[in-house]
């Protein structure tokens, strides 16, 4: 069977090596163009082309979906697997690989369709999550199921960058064990349930902003504000990066607030990044 791979970030990445590492090798990687990063705007491919340039894979890097189109048209895969990917593909694309397009989505669905699934539910203090396995359809995360799972333990204390990477994980694991099944016609699709839908967003810079009032309440305090912006640093960094603004001699300056903890009921900063400086650990108060 030869399949074809689409992601672009490290969840992808995560999933792409333990595809590799089951003997699983993709006929070809297509993942998003190189783009600048950091302050110095450097030019930066995406982990995915890093990884699969490293185990001698074709990658194909699309500037649009007229491109993506004409790829798969020549790579006549006879199936794809998409993680992290970002893109709602047309109807032309979809149809080209005999057994569909398979993507491995870090909820559990129909609960959190959209682009940030794990930052959700780090933001709702949800206690479980897991991974879904469904066909791509038209429409945004709202295929027929192949499989889904859930982690083996309670998420309500992971930053967003761990429980990613352990969803990529438990990700990889299934869809090692449900693609021969899928193939050999032993599992049956299963529509969602779209009455138990539900939706996330991108999030933004303003979204990740903690107004210096309600920080001083959540530290004083403590309380629901407490809890509400100690989810906020779990989720939301590194991107778009949770920040408030703190007065100093410059007036006023960006501060990041990179880590937080609950400790007596109130919120404790215990690692920050003022603009202009290196990270450092403090003792809670910004």
């Amino acid at each position: 069977m030869k399949f074809i791979f689409f992601g672009t970030p490290e969840f992808a990445a995560i999933i792409l090596e333990k595809l590799i590492q089951a003997e699983l090798m993709p006929e070809a990687v297509i993942c998003n163009p190189d783009k600048p990063t950091g302050r110095k705007q450097i030019i930066t491919p995406p982990l995915v082309k890093v990884l699969a340039q490293k185990y001698g894979l074709t990658v194909y890097q699309p500037k649009d979906k007229t491109e993506l189109l004409e790829i798969v048209k020549n790579l006549q895969p006879d199936l794809a697997v998409t993680a992290a990917f970002g893109m709602i593909f047309p109807k032309e694309i979809l149809e080209i690989p005999k057994y569909g397009f398979i993507n491995v989505h870090p909820s559990l669905l129909p609960k959190y369709r959209g682009p940030t699934p794990i930052q959700t539910a780090i933001l709702n203090g949800d206690k479980e999550t897991g991974v879904s396995l469904f066909l791509i359809d038209e429409e945004m995360d709202h295929g027929p199921i192949l499989a889904k799972r859930e982690l083996e333990f309670p998420i309500s204390n992971f930053q967003f960058p761990i429980l990613s990477q352990k969803l990529a994980e438990l990700g990889a694991d299934l869809l090692i064990e449900t693609l021969p099944k899928y193939i050999n016609g032993e599992i049956k699709p299963q529509a969602q349930d779209e009455s138990q839908a539900t939706y996330t967003k991108k999030f933004s810079t303003q979204d990740a902003y903690i107004e210096p009032k309600d920080l001083e309440i959540a530290q004083e305090k403590g309380g629901d504000k407490a809890i509400e912006i100690e989810r906020k640093i779990r989720a939301l960094n590194p991107e778009p990066g949770t920040f408030t603004l703190s007065l100093s001699k410059g007036g006023l300056k960006r501060t990041k607030l990179l880590e937080a903890k609950i400790i007596d009921e109130k919120l404790k900063i215990t690692k920050i990044q003022v603009e202009g400086k290196k990270p450092q650990n403090i003792c809670g108060v910004v």
